[in-house]
């Protein structure tokens, strides 16, 4: 599928886009772009992996002139450009809108015009039933993907989202920061122990990610299934396992746009969602806006439930370590503290 083709990763020099760039590396695809403002990151991956595939491309997904050049004669594109700290995007929204909702808009159109084949958009729990202007741009990022998508045929370009709730030790999520205070002798900061997030590890979101490459048609959003537990179980747990049993929790309280779970996708969307073994997909609403002929075709929601990180499987915390010694980003971090990492 992608022998000899050429895909493009916007925000690629970010935890997701590093992931999804360690997948293709050593395949037989032919070339593989990285688009990001941050020309720093640019130049440390470029001496990391020294690999004559990679190409770099510095510029904006707010500036459509920049996209131009990086997206003609690619293949596939796998869309990670975001704002995405939550409590930030709170204070600066339209910092959010324009990077999230116009800069996706850009990277549609311009795929599009150069008759890209196949468009994953990376999107987040926090889009379904949003609280937080983070969430509000994402949400509003995946209408824009659907609704271009219904303008296209699938033999000419297909757009299609994956949503990921938390991804184990990529940067947004809480597991650097906790064994980061634990190194530096800080109390670990909970915002609530009752907290609940799924728990993916970066493989399992790349998994999901070509999934939605190979099986996507227009305007599909795909979402992996995945074990949650308390954000107070993953504290202890990385306690115990760093040897650090005794090391102080402190309750901080909810942070600005903070959720007490993660919600993967909606009731409404559970009425038509596809249990496709390890993943849901969720089809695109086609109708048109000629409602009156849909009266009959309604759809019954009241028995519907959606799919969150409070109803999905719970770890304990012996399941919890097992996945984060899979992890390694932790078994560096054992080495580090001296730990000899558990047999599985």
């Amino acid at each position: 599928m992608f022998k000899n083709k050429v895909l493009l990763i916007t925000g690629g020099t970010g935890s997701f886009g590093n992931a999804v760039l360690r997948n293709f590396l050593n395949t037989d695809i032919k070339e593989i772009r990285i688009f990001s403002r941050d020309e720093l990151k640019q130049d440390d991956m470029r001496k990391k992996y020294n690999n004559d595939k990679l190409k770099f491309y510095l510029g904006d997904v707010r500036d459509v002139n920049s996209l131009d050049d990086a997206i003609r004669g690619v293949d596939y594109i796998f869309h990670a450009a975001a704002l995405k700290q939550v409590p930030s995007c709170e204070f600066y929204p339209m910092q959010a809108v324009q990077t999230n909702v116009v800069g996706t808009e850009n990277v549609l159109n311009v795929a599009i015009k150069y008759k890209v084949k196949n468009i994953v958009v990376l999107s987040t729990d926090k889009a379904v039933y949003p609280i937080n202007a983070m969430g509000i741009s994402k949400a509003m990022m995946e209408k824009v993907a659907v609704a271009k998508s219904r303008n296209l045929n699938d033999y000419e370009t297909v757009i299609s989202c994956t949503r990921y709730g938390n991804v184990m030790a990529s940067r947004g999520s809480v597991i650097p920061l906790f064994i980061n205070q634990i190194k530096t002798g800080k109390d670990i900061t909970i915002t609530d122990p009752n907290m609940t997030r799924f728990m993916m590890s970066l493989d399992d979101a790349v998994d999901l990610v070509m999934f939605a490459f190979k099986n996507a048609k227009n305007g599909d959003i795909f979402v992996q299934k995945a074990p949650a537990c308390t954000v107070e179980l993953l504290a202890n747990t990385l306690k115990n396992m760093l040897g650090k049993s005794e090391h102080e929790i402190n309750i901080i309280g909810t942070r600005h746009g903070e959720k007490l779970y993660e919600t993967l996708f909606t009731r409404e969307e559970m009425v038509h969602a596809v249990d496709m073994g390890e993943y849901y997909r969720i089809p695109a609403d086609n109708r048109d806006l000629n409602y009156s002929k849909y009266f009959e075709e309604g759809e019954v929601i009241t028995e519907a439930h959606d799919y969150n990180s409070h109803n999905t499987k719970q770890l304990n915390e012996e399941e919890l370590k097992n996945m984060l010694l899979n992890l390694t980003e932790i078994k560096e971090d054992l080495k580090e503290f001296g730990v000899i990492a558990w047999k599985q």
